[in-house]
């Protein structure tokens, strides 16, 4: 049975790249947005932690993990391409 939903996983910073934290305010603006163009979002509370490596410099990010459930039709997919 084909599953008429497919998952998008968004990983958001929890700061910017000068360190300073990303105000509440911006994530929760985010998670708004979200649930008003597909009904609905999911986000997980505990922070996923990243490494990632540019130019021989190594970074490290605090992200949180949001999900949002799509219908298949472009018309909703086509936006988080």
């Amino acid at each position: 049975m084909d599953n008429p939903f497919r998952r998008y996983e968004i990983l958001l910073p929890l700061r910017f790249n000068d360190g300073t934290s990303v105000p509440d305010h911006l994530l929760a603006d985010t998670l708004r947005e979200l649930e008003e163009k597909f009904g609905a979002v999911s986000c997980e509370s505990q922070p996923i932690r990243g490494q990632w490596t540019y130019q021989g410099q190594s970074f490290r990010d605090d992200l949180v993990r949001l999900f949002v459930d799509s219908s298949r039709r472009p018309r909703t997919s086509a936006v988080l391409h």
